[in-house]
């Protein structure tokens, strides 16, 4: 039997333009004397689809799709089969109303023929909010040179029932233990699995567990590319009955790849990929899909010397090219001469488009217009946050004017504590390091300057005769420069420490008594507590940012901004 693992970047509502990536993937694979096509969960739809599920227009357009793909599959397609993720409506009028299904189109026509039981609803999915959960799980049939398969279907979330290797578990009942006496000879799992840190370890070891218990090899399947936050980085993969991964599809690239059953016999070795080269080109990726499926095609940023603005102008440069980058320098009277030659020399490096604007002179006006209302002269943090706010309301007129993706540079350390300004330096389209902690973005920048990333950057076009990021700017004591000698340490403790107690606070969700039990001075606590809890409108209107750990400030973060 050979199988083609069409692992498809959809772009989200667009079911004629998936439709023709579903049809192009099989006009490729029936070349290869492909039996099955297998694509993505929702593969129609883009995942999430979100309230875009409640438009009764998409779902009447969802089936004249489904239609004009089996004429164009009796005309040219018609010994091939192809399993679509699609949105199946209930004839009832209860709801949810939908269930998120997965239909089998050849040339005769199409048919749902499984169903998702466990339907995701915590962290940024909220899949009750539109399917119903099936009752069962389901089963196909294919004939392959004269043999007959069962195939078990199951749907992402279907297959993630190991609740001890996960850590947690979605409330419903267990798909593979379903499986089991039916005796498979292959399961299929369709999935919209988004990249964190750690998910393709785990999805590896899951898959592994439903191989050794029913006894079959197991085919993932997974959606790649960005939709707003997310980050799908495909990474594909068989494993066979005894676990082993005896096929896998490329990290963070869309592909078809051809799986044989004879293939299934030896376990395949192939380089294990390292964390941070995985996060590096899940940015890329995701920066790169967000301005493409936004309708941009140059982006802009404000270069301050610093690391974070730094890594984002790379990450920038990797994923839309360097003749599409521009970035804007904005010193004020504060701004070191050092900072103002980093930046310069960053640019040059990544021969990326660069531009000086001053702004003492608009300093200087604001100060004077407001020392009337005000009865002195701005001074402290509004004196500070003008400079922010003078500095993103430049970007923003340039990003308006040339219709550059204007990116925001703020870590996730500084969002969590409230260490940015409102209308200033997080004006942007979107924020690119937004969910990685400040020890982080220097773990990565190290990365960057390392021998282990040379392969990586040669491959996406980021060749340097020196060091990309640079010793100057990795060992810079952080600063916004917004006064004499302004430091990131005068207000906040060492980011080491600061970012083991917000990762605490964020990603485990523990209470101060524990953090205090384990050590953690206890006013420190306090004092982070406090700006975490207080610094919440800002990220309520904070640009969308890039999801890569397991809890993100975004759709999955609902803590209320009037709270104790």
């Amino acid at each position: 039997m050979r199988l083609a693992l069409a692992q498809l970047n959809p772009l989200v509502g667009d079911l004629n333009g998936n439709a023709t990536r579903i049809l192009n993937a099989c006009k490729k694979s029936a070349q290869q004397e492909v039996d099955l096509v297998l694509t993505p969960e929702l593969s129609l739809w883009g995942y999430p689809p979100r309230d875009l599920l409640l438009n009764p227009a998409f779902l009447a357009e969802q089936d004249l799709v489904l239609d004009k793909l089996v004429e164009e599959f009796s005309n040219k397609l018609s010994q091939i089969k192809v399993l679509i993720g699609i949105v199946e409506q209930a004839i009832d009028n209860e709801i949810p109303k939908l269930f998120n299904s997965i239909a089998l189109l050849d040339s005769k026509g199409w048919k749902v023929i499984a169903r998702k039981q466990l339907l995701p609803t915590y962290d940024v999915f909220d899949e009750t909010r539109y399917f119903r959960p099936a009752d069962s799980s389901s089963t196909m049939e294919l004939e392959c040179q004269g043999r007959k398969w069962k195939i078990g279907l199951t749907i992402c979330e279907d297959l993630w029932v190991e609740e001890q290797l996960q850590g947690i578990k979605q409330s419903g009942g267990d798909p593979i233990a379903q499986l089991i006496p039916k005796k498979l000879d292959l399961l299929l799992n369709l999935s919209a699995s988004p990249f964190t840190h750690s998910k393709e370890t785990i999805r590896n070891k899951i898959a592994a567990k439903a191989a050794k218990r029913l006894q079959c090899p197991v085919i993932f399947v997974n959606q790649v590319g960005g939709n707003d936050e997310l980050i799908f980085d495909g990474s594909s993969f068989v494993v066979n009955e005894k676990g082993n991964v005896t096929f896998k599809l490329a990290n963070c690239q869309e592909e078809v790849g051809i799986w044989d059953s004879s293939f299934n016999v030896k376990e395949i070795i192939t380089p294990s990929m390292e964390p941070m080269e995985k996060l590096f080109l899940a940015l890329v990726l995701g920066v790169r899909d967000y301005a493409i499926k936004c309708g941009f095609s140059t982006a802009i940023l404000g270069l301050s010397g610093g690391i974070d603005s730094t890594l984002v102008a790379i990450i920038a440069t990797a994923a839309l090219g360097a003749d599409n980058v521009n970035t804007l320098l904005m010193p004020a009277p504060w701004s070191s001469e050092g900072s103002i030659n980093d930046a310069l020399s960053l640019a040059k490096r990544l021969q990326i488009k660069s531009q000086i604007l001053p702004i003492k002179s608009l300093i200087d006006c604001f100060h004077s217009s407001l020392t009337i209302p005000l009865g002195h002269s701005p001074e402290g943090i509004t004196a500070e946050n003008l400079q922010a706010r003078i500095r993103g309301i430049l970007l923003m007129a340039l990003a308006n004017q040339k219709e550059h993706l204007l990116l925001s540079t703020g870590n996730k350390s500084e969002l969590a504590v409230g260490y940015c300004t409102l209308y200033g330096d997080m004006n942007g389209g979107l924020s690119v390091i937004g969910d990685l902690y400040k020890t982080c973005v220097y773990d990565l920048c190290n990365w960057l300057d390392s021998t282990s990333a040379l392969n990586c950057l040669q491959k996406i076009g980021l060749q340097c005769q020196e060091n990309l990021v640079g010793e100057s700017i990795l060992n810079k004591p952080p600063s916004a420069e917004l006064r004499p000698g302004q430091l990131d340490s005068d207000s906040l403790p060492d980011y080491k420490t600061l970012d083991q107690i917000l990762k605490s606070l964020i990603e485990e969700r523990l209470p101060s008594e524990e953090l205090i039990k384990r050590g953690t001075d206890p006013e420190l606590v306090k004092q982070i507590k406090n700006l975490l809890r207080k610094g919440e409108f800002k990220r309520r209107q904070a640009p969308p940012l890039l999801k890569v750990s397991h809890q993100a400030f975004g759709s999955g973060w609902r803590i209320p901004i009037a709270t104790s």
